[in-house]
């Protein structure tokens, strides 16, 4: 009878052992969101800045999975991107057009899915959808757009102020839930950084960073505008009009622009700040720049900061991959690294995003899968932050919700597309009247081409890609190029018609909604 016991208890616990192993075959999902990273500002996109501004952690994922190249958004700002990612679906289904528009979190999303199907999910950092998470084992987010330094957060149980810089702060949270999750269990985790949004304040251990470095400025930094319609004359996002020198680029006084962010520092951190940033008033005050000279002061000023407390991302997630490495997690965890959109970083003139030009439009994906992606590949396939949802759940073992518009990457993982992939994307920017004044749109691209409608001003814009990458002159009205606005047009509809798009004669004299 003991040895019976024995033998029972042995069997019980191998099974369990089995079963603990077979329930951890589901990868890990650990999903880095950052927030108005420009893919420029990533070495391993290998722009112009990529040898003076390296990112040698994020290129981590980059050199041990695959780099997709032709990552787009559908809706270029905050609040409607993250939307998109959580829901798998376009604003105008999800409801969230627009920055003040709150998710309705009773729909259906991906951590909510992969919840249902065993994993535990984390989210730390920035939400920005005005609605508590929901779907998730644990949250610890920023309240609204959140701040640099000493952020409030909000959890289940309320509101309350972590001392430090927010990037450091919600790594240091999200290796916290890692250390304390059921291991026997795959788990999500949501590391969603602030930075870099406006207004780009250095972190701590980088406030010295590039003040001795002199960026390359664009080809098209003093972009006249010609040869496109009146969106791109109008809107309010020139560096050298609308760049705060104060809020923005630090020269600001105790009483005057960006008093509210100095007035939060602690003595240390000021001390330390002003170390930096009072010469740079100094200066800045000796020299009564004007014009042109002025605007490449800014750019500069702009590209130091920007590009700084990108690297304190980078050191960051250099952080979590060192966590994942000595924790012998790497082999089953899918490691996600991207951002709700792209950023202008001089281009154009311009900082922010919204535009469906290329620098707003195109967003960086970086996926690294041991198990499943050979080391260095680049994808170069259409792809979207509406295929987010759908991978997650796919990689996971779930079935996706029919409401869900997007493709899994997965069958792109092995380094080939399927002969059926997409061939063209929609996008819709809504927000108007707003901040920037952008004029709403929608389009359609392809690899080659991209048709713009701004339709409340009943204009178009066509660009050649191939032939003028930079978009600085619209084809639409070259009758060499009749037929292919023809077609550029036959595939705007078929998208708008497959997405259940709205008629856009709704918004034309209703402003954004």
């Amino acid at each position: 009878m003991k040895k019976i016991s024995f033998y029972l208890i042995c069997f019980l616990i191998l099974s369990n052992k089995i079963f603990s192993q077979q329930v951890q075959k589901k990868p890990n999902i650990v999903f880095i969101f950052s927030d108005d990273h420009a893919y420029q500002a990533i070495s391993a996109y290998q722009s112009k800045l990529a040898q003076l501004a390296p990112t040698p952690n994020i290129d981590r994922i980059a050199n041990g999975g695959m780099l997709f190249n032709k990552c787009y958004v559908t809706n270029s700002i905050c609040t409607p991107a993250r939307a998109t990612v959580l829901t798998g679906t376009h604003s105008h289904i999800n409801g969230v057009r627009i920055l003040s528009d709150s998710l309705d979190t009773k729909q259906p999303t991906f951590p909510s899915v992969l919840h249902q199907n065993g994993y535990q999910t984390a989210i730390v950092g920035k939400w920005h959808l005005k609605s508590d998470p929901q779907g998730f084992d644990y949250w610890d987010i920023l309240p609204g757009q959140g701040e640099y330094y000493n952020p409030e957060f909000i959890n289940s149980k309320g509101q309350y102020k972590v001392e430090g810089y927010a990037t450091n702060i919600i790594t240091d949270k999200a290796i916290d839930w890692l250390d304390k999750r059921d291991e026997s269990k795959p788990f999500l985790l949501m590391i969603n950084h602030k930075a870099p949004h406006r207004p780009w304040q250095k972190g701590p251990e980088r406030l010295s960073l590039y003040e001795d470095t002199t960026f390359p400025e664009p080809e098209n930094l003093f972009d006249t505008y010609e040869n496109r319609g009146d969106a791109a004359k109008t809107q309010e996002m020139e560096i050298s009009k609308y760049m705060r020198v104060g809020a923005d680029l630090k020269v600001f006084t105790e009483k005057g622009e960006g008093a509210g962010f100095y007035k939060r520092l602690n003595p240390e951190q000021r001390k330390a700040w002003d170390d930096v940033y009072a010469p740079i008033k100094r200066d800045f005050l000796k020299l009564k720049l004007e014009g042109d000279a002025l605007t490449k002061w800014k750019y500069q000023r702009y590209m130091r900061d920007y590009l700084a407390v990108v690297r304190s991302v980078d050191d960051n997630v250099g952080v979590v991959l060192d966590y994942l490495e000595k924790n012998h997690l790497t082999e089953n965890t899918i490691i996600v690294y991207s951002s709700d959109q792209g950023f202008y970083l001089g281009e154009h003139g311009w900082f922010d995003k919204r535009f469906m030009y290329e620098e707003s439009f195109r967003t960086p994906l970086l996926i690294k899968w041991p198990k499943m992606i050979k080391a260095g590949l680049v994808n170069n396939d259409l792809v979207s932050n509406l295929d987010f949802a759908q991978t997650f759940i796919d990689v996971a073992g779930g079935k996706a919700p029919n409401v869900m518009q997007g493709l899994s990457l997965a069958p792109l993982f092995k380094g080939q597309a399927p002969k059926d992939w997409r061939q063209s994307l929609y996008y819709h920017y809504y927000d108007f009247p707003a901040q920037h004044s952008v004029q709403p749109h929608e389009g359609v691209a392809t690899k080659k081409y991209k048709l713009i409608h701004f339709y409340r001003i009943d204009q178009w814009e066509l660009y050649d890609l191939e032939k003028d990458p930079h978009e600085m002159k619209s084809e639409y009205s070259n009758p060499n190029y009749a037929s292919v606005v023809n077609k550029m047009k036959q595939e705007l509809e078929k998208l708008k018609h497959q997405y259940h798009a709205e008629d856009t004669n709704n918004f034309k004299k209703s402003g954004n909604k």
